[in-house]
C-alpha cells in the first residue's frame, strides 16, 4: 500500500505548536470540535441528498457515534456523514483555507490566554485533538465514492495519506491519547463532557457499550438529540444557549446577546441569533463570509448564505430555520428570493429593536458593543437607507465636551441656541483630535464636537443630510460658522475692540495674506483670516464643494481618487498670532519681495500638512528653508 507523506503548511505548523502549549484552557474541549465536526459533515450531506438521493441510499439515520478502545488508549468520533476523499483530507486537514489565517496566526505570538482561546474563531476545532493526542488518524470514504483513505499525524509538521479500507461513507477520527490523558477513556468523564457542552447537537451522540449487560452497559445516546432551537424557550438554560453559540461559532467566549424568538404568520421562521462579546478575528477582511446557517424544516442548506443578514451584521452568529422556503432551493437563488428577503429585513429589525432596549437600559454593556462592531454597525447607514435613522438612533461617538459615548439625540439636545449644525471632525486617533488646531475655536466658545475615528464615517456622512433636522457639519471645513455662534473670549475681545475703534485683527494682516497667496501659488486654494484658531498660527481647512481630506487619503490609497497630489486646501491663518503680527508688520514696511516672508509661508503650509498627518511634499525645500529662518533668527 502506497504512502505519501506531506509537510503542514506553514501556518498548521505554527497552529500545532501553540496547541501544544495549552491552548486551551479546558482540554475536554477538543471533543466538543470533533462532534461538533462530525454534526457538519451529517448535515452537509443531507443537504446534498435532497438533489442526490442515492448518496443516503440504505443508510438515512444520521448519527454520531463514540467509541473507547483502553487497551489500545484510543477515544473514537465517528459519523456517517458526507465523508471525505483524498484532495479533501489535503485541502481540510493539511492547510488552512480561510482568508486571512496567516495574519491572524502572526497576532498570537506572544498573546494571552484568553487572546488565545479565540483560535476556534476561524474553524480549527479539528486540530484540537492534539492537545491530548500523541496521534490522530482520520479515516474516511466519501458519499457516493468507492475509496477509502487514511490521514495520519503525531502534530509534529508532517501527515501521511494511504489507501484503505471503510465499509461505508463518512468518517472516523481516532485519537490516540497521551499518557497522561486516561479520563477520556472513562465512559462517565465522555458522558459529562457530552451533557455538558453537545448536549444541542441534533443528532443522537451514542457511545458505544464495552460490553453485554447491565454492568457493560450496551450502546447509549448521550445527548437531547433535539434542535436547540426547537425547544420551548423557557426550558433552555444560559449554558445551553453558551454552549449552542460556541459551537456555531467555532468560539470560546460568551454571547453578548441571544436573540432567539419564532415567527409566525404568512411567512413563518425561527431564529436563534448571537451577538459575540469579541469582535472576530477577520472583521474587516474583505473575503469575509457571513456565518449564519440557513435552515429549511431543520434541513441544513448552507452555513454562508448571503442574502439573510445585511453585510453590516457579519458579526451576528447562529441559524435561522424557515417553514417556507422550498428544500430544494438552489443557493445560486438565495439572493433573489423575495421571501429570503423579508426574513432578512425581520431579522434586522429585531436585532435593532433589542439593541435599542440596551442601549437605554444598559448603556455600560452597550459601550462595549458599539466598541466591537460600532465600525461595522455603521456601514449600513450608507448601504440600506431604509435602516439609515434606526441605525443612526444607535450609533456612538466621543466627543469634545463628554466622558464615554454620547448619541446624536444627546448631542442634539445641547446644542447651543445660535448653533444650527452638528459639528464633527474626522481622523484616525481620538487623542490626536482632541489636540488638532481646527478645534481651537469650538473649544473656546463651548462647542461639542463629534470625534469620528472610524474610516467608514467619512463615507456614512456623506450620503446623510442631517439628523433631527439639524445637518452635519465638518469643523475641518471652510465655512465653519463659527461666528454666528455667540460667546467666548475671541468674542468679548473683537466687541471690545470694535467699542474702542480699533483696527480690526484681520484687516491688519491682509498685506502679509496677499504676499502669501503670490507665493504658494497653486498649492493652496486660498489664504484668509481665520475665525476658529486662537492657540496655533495657521491649519488646513477643505474648500467649501471640496471632497473631505481624509477620505480623499482612504480613496488614494485604494486607488480610487485620481493620481497625483491632494487637491489644494485653504490655508487660514491666525491674526492674533504673535508670529503671524511679526510677519504682517514686517509685510507691511517691507516691499513685498522679502525671502524670509516666502519661507515663512512655505513653512507654516508644510506645517499645517504635518499637523493633519500628511507627508510633506518637498522634506529637502523644507529642511531648507528651516535652516535659513533659524539662520536669519540669530543674526544680531
Amino acid at each position: 500500500m502506497a504512502v505519501e507523506k506531506f509537510t503542514f503548511q506553514a501556518e498548521v505548523s505554527k497552529l500545532l505548536d501553540i496547541v501544544a502549549h495549552s491552548l486551551y484552557s479546558h482540554k475536554e474541549i477538543f471533543l466538543r470540535e470533533l462532534i461538533s465536526n462530525a454534526s457538519d459533515a451529517c448535515d452537509r450531506l443531507r443537504y446534498e441528498a435532497l438533489t442526490e438521493p442515492k448518496l443516503t441510499e440504505g443508510d438515512t439515520d444520521f448519527r454520531i457515534t463514540l467509541a473507547v478502545d483502553k487497551k489500545a488508549k484510543t477515544l473514537t468520533v465517528s459519523d456517517n456523514g458526507i465523508g471525505m476523499d483524498h484532495d479533501d483530507l489535503t485541502g481540510a486537514l493539511g492547510t488552512i483555507a480561510r482568508s486571512g489565517t496567516q495574519a491572524f496566526v502572526d497576532q498570537l505570538d506572544g498573546a494571552s490566554e484568553d487572546k488565545l482561546s479565540m483560535i476556534g474563531q476561524f474553524g480549527v476545532g479539528f486540530y484540537s485533538s492534539f492537545i491530548v493526542a500523541k496521534k490522530v488518524e482520520v479515516l474516511t470514504r466519501k458519499a457516493g465514492g468507492k475509496d477509502a483513505w487514511l490521514w495520519s499525524s503525531d502534530g509534529r509538521g508532517e501527515y501521511t495519506i494511504a489507501e484503505a479500507e471503510r465499509d461505508a461513507r463518512g468518517t472516523d477520527v481516532i485519537v490516540h491519547l497521551d499518557k497522561k490523558q486516561d479520563e477520556f477513556l472513562d465512559p462517565v468523564r465522555i458522558e459529562t463532557v457530552v451533557k455538558q457542552h453537545s448536549d444541542h447537537i441534533g443528532l443522537p451522540v451514542v457511545l458505544k457499550g464495552e460490553g453485554e449487560g447491565e454492568d457493560g452497559g450496551g450502546d447509549r445516546t448521550l445527548n437531547t438529540a433535539s434542535a436547540l432551537w426547537t425547544r420551548e424557550k423557557k426550558s433552555i438554560t444560559e449554558d445551553q444557549y453558551k454552549e449552542f453559540y460556541q459551537h456555531v461559532s467555532h468560539s470560546f467566549d460568551q454571547p453578548w446577546m441571544t436573540l432567539h424568538n419564532r415567527v409566525e404568520g404568512v411567512l413563518s421562521y425561527t431564529n436563534l441569533l448571537f451577538v459575540p462579546s469579541t469582535p472576530p478575528f477577520d472583521l474587516f477582511h474583505p473575503d469575509r463570509k457571513p456565518q449564519v446557517k440557513l435552515y429549511v424544516k431543520r434541513v441544513y442548506i448552507t452555513g454562508d448564505c448571503e442574502g439573510l443578514l445585511p453585510p453590516y451584521l457579519r458579526f451576528m452568529r447562529g441559524i435561522v430555520d424557515s417553514e417556507d422556503l422550498p428544500l430544494n432551493i438552489s443557493r445560486e437563488m438565495f439572493q433573489h428570493n423575495p421571501q429570503l428577503a423579508k426574513i432578512k429585513s425581520g431579522l434586522a429589525k429585531r436585532l435593532f429593536a433589542e439593541l435599542k432596549k440596551k442601549a437605554e437600559k444598559k448603556p455600560d454593556e452597550y459601550a462595549e458593543f458599539w466598541d466591537n462592531f460600532g465600525a461595522v454597525l455603521k456601514e449600513g447607514i450608507y448601504e440600506e437607507p431604509e435602516n439609515r435613522e434606526r441605525i443612526l438612533a444607535l450609533a456612538r461617538f466621543k466627543s469634545t465636551t463628554q466622558d464615554g459615548l454620547v448619541s446624536l439625540e444627546d448631542y442634539v439636545g445641547r446644542m447651543k441656541k445660535s448653533q444650527d449644525a452638528i459639528y464633527y471632525i474626522s481622523g484616525e486617533d481620538s487623542d490626536a483630535l482632541l489636540k488638532s488646531p481646527h478645534l481651537e475655536g469650538f473649544k473656546a466658545k463651548n462647542v461639542e464636537v463629534l470625534l469620528m475615528t472610524d474610516p467608514v464615517d467619512d463615507f456614512w456622512i456623506s450620503a446623510v443630510a442631517d439628523f433631527d433636522g439639524k445637518p452635519f457639519k465638518s469643523a475641518a471645513r471652510a465655512g465653519a460658522d463659527l461666528d454666528k455662534i455667540k460667546g467666548g473670549a475671541k468674542d468679548k475681545k473683537k466687541d471690545a475692540a470694535k467699542k474702542d475703534g480699533e483696527k480690526d485683527s484681520a484687516a491688519a494682516i491682509e498685506p502679509l495674506l496677499a504676499q502669501f497667496k503670490v507665493v504658494l501659488g497653486k498649492a493652496v486654494k486660498d489664504v484668509r483670516p481665520s475665525e476658529r484658531l486662537t492657540e496655533s498660527a495657521v491649519c488646513l481647512v477643505t474648500g467649501e464643494g471640496d471632497m473631505d481630506a481624509r477620505l480623499e487619503r482612504i480613496l488614494k490609497q485604494n486607488r480610487q481618487a485620481g493620481a497625483g497630489d491632494m487637491t489644494p486646501r485653504v490655508l487660514e491663518v491666525n491674526p492674533d498670532h504673535p508670529l503671524i503680527k511679526g510677519l504682517a508688520e514686517r509685510a507691511r514696511k517691507g516691499d513685498g519681495q522679502d525671502p524670509l516672508i516666502a519661507d515663512a509661508a512655505h513653512l507654516l503650509l508644510d506645517q499645517a500638512r504635518i499637523v493633519d498627518g500628511e507627508a510633506l511634499a518637498d522634506p529637502q525645500a523644507f529642511s531648507r528653508r528651516m535652516t535659513a529662518v533659524m539662520e536669519s533668527g540669530l543674526k544680531v
